[in-house]
C-alpha cells in the first residue's frame, strides 16, 4: 500500500532511477528520524548512484556509528572508497563487513579488487580507468535496500557522468566558516565555531577524505565532507575542539604544496617540494634583499652564554642568587619570598609558605644593625 512517508517515497524514486529525488527524500526522512541507521545507509547508496562518493562515505560512516553491526553500511563505504581510490580504507571496511555477512560474495569480490588496486599502486601501474567507479558488483548493493533485481551488469552500473564526480557546492551560506593553512608536513583546517560541545563533534579520516559532523540538539547539523586535494595518512591525523574553533590537522602523505583544500579535476598536481629532514628543528628566518652579514641567532646564543657564565661581585652576585632561586621555585615558594620580604622591610627572605603564610613576618635586621623608618 502506498504511503506518504519520505523513506518509502525515496525507495520508489530509487527504483525509478530518480536518484537525486531519492537523496532529497532520504534527507527529509533523516530529519524526521536522525537515529535511523538504515536511512543513512540507503542515502549512501543513492549518492553512489550519483557518483557523490564523498557524501556516500559520510553517510556510511554515520550508519556505522548508529549501528556497528550493519553489514550493508560497510559494503557501501567500501564501494565509495574504491571509487575515491582509497583502497586501504575500502579494504578495511569490507573486511569488517564480510565478518558480519560471511555468505555474501560481494564482499570477497570487492576485497580482491582492493588487493589488485593496491598492488598496482605499489608497482606504479595504476590503470587509466582508475577514476571510473567500480563495476556492477559495487552498484548492485542497492537491491537489498529497495528490492530491485538487476537483469545485467550493464543495467547495474552506476551513472558514469563525469560532470557529477564533484558535487556542485550549495549556494546557501554554510553555518560555520572554515579556512586552512599548510606546512610541508600537514594541512591545518580551522572551522570557526564557538562553544562546541566536544561530545557533539565527530571527525573521521580516509585516505583522501575528511568527514566532519557537528550535531547539536535543537540546531541544524553541520556536515563538511570534502574530497581532499591529495592523500593523507589517517592514523596521523587528529583534531581538537577549542573554545572558539575546531582545529583539524591532516598529515600529508607526500610533501606537496596543496593549491586548494578540495580535489578538483581542473587543478594541476604540483611538483614535490624538497624538505630538509631537520626543517622542523630550524627557526624560521625572514627573507631579506640584502646579504646577511650577521648571524643574529648565533649572537643571541653567545650573549645568553656570557650572561650565564658572568662572575659578579657584591650585591649584583647576591641579587642574581636570589633571582635564580625565585625563577626556579614553585608558586608557594614565590609567595613566601614576596610576603616575607615585604612585611619584614627587606630583612627576611623565606621560602617556606607554611611558616610565613599564616602570620605577619616581623623585622629581623642583622646583628649589629638597627632598622630605621624614613620619615617624609
Amino acid at each position: 500500500m502506498a504511503t506518504d512517508h519520505p523513506a518509502e517515497k525515496a525507495k520508489e524514486a530509487f527504483v525509478d532511477d530518480n536518484f537525486q529525488l531519492a537523496v532529497d527524500l532520504y534527507t527529509q526522512a533523516i530529519n524526521l528520524n536522525p537515529k535511523n541507521a538504515d536511512l543513512f545507509a540507503d542515502r549512501a547508496q543513492a549518492n553512489i548512484k550519483l557518483n557523490y562518493f564523498t557524501e556516500a562515505v559520510g553517510d556510511a560512516n554515520k550508519a556505522i556509528e548508529l549501528d556497528p553491526s550493519m553489514a550493508k553500511a560497510y559494503l557501501r563505504k567500501g564501494t565509495a572508497c574504491l571509487s575515491l581510490e582509497e583502497y586501504h580504507t575500502a579494504k578495511a571496511a569490507l573486511e569488517t563487513g564480510v565478518s558480519l555477512a560471511q555468505n555474501d560474495s560481494r564482499f570477497t569480490k570487492l576485497i580482491k579488487e582492493c588487493d589488485q588496486r593496491i598492488a598496482e599502486e605499489g608497482r606504479g601501474t595504476r590503470p587509466l580507468t582508475s577514476n571510473i567507479p567500480p563495476t556492477a558488483a559495487h552498484a548492485s548493493i542497492g537491491s537489498q535496500a529497495v528490492g530491485k533485481n538487476f537483469a545485467s551488469e550493464e543495467e547495474a552500473r552506476p551513472v558514469l557522468n563525469e560532470s557529477h564526480q564533484m558535487k556542485e557546492m550549495a549556494s546557501v551560506k554554510p553555518k560555520y566558516r572554515h579556512a586552512y593553512y599548510q606546512t610541508p608536513e600537514e594541512v591545518v583546517v580551522t572551522i570557526f565555531a564557538k562553544g562546541l560541545p566536544a561530545e557533539n563533534v565527530a571527525v573521521e579520516f580516509g585516505e583522501q577524505t575528511m568527514s566532519v559532523n557537528i550535531d547539536i540538539p535543537g540546531e541544524n547539523g553541520f556536515h563538511f565532507q570534502p574530497r581532499l586535494f591529495r592523500k593523507i595518512v589517517p592514523g596521523k591525523c587528529r583534531y581538537e575542539v577549542l573554545s572558539t574553533k575546531l582545529e583539524i590537522r591532516l598529515a600529508k602523505s607526500e610533501a606537496i604544496n596543496w593549491t586548494s583544500l578540495e580535489y578538483s579535476m581542473e587543478v594541476a598536481v604540483p611538483q614535490k617540494i624538497n624538505v630538509p629532514s631537520a626543517l622542523g628543528s630550524q627557526k624560521l628566518r625572514y627573507p631579506s634583499s640584502k646579504a646577511r652579514t650577521t648571524d643574529w641567532d648565533k649572537l643571541e646564543a653567545q650573549v645568553k652564554k656570557e650572561e650565564k657564565e658572568e662572575k659578579l661581585d657584591g650585591d649584583a652576585s647576591l641579587n642574581r642568587f636570589f633571582g635564580d632561586i625565585y625563577k626556579n621555585s614553585d608558586e608557594d615558594m614565590r609567595r613566601a619570598m614576596i610576603k616575607s620580604f615585604v612585611e619584614s622591610n627587606g630583612t627576611v627572605l623565606s621560602t617556606n609558605w607554611e611558616d610565613v603564610g599564616s602570620k605577619k613576618v616581623e623585622d629581623s635586621p642583622p646583628d649589629g644593625m638597627e632598622l630605621k623608618k624614613w620619615e617624609y
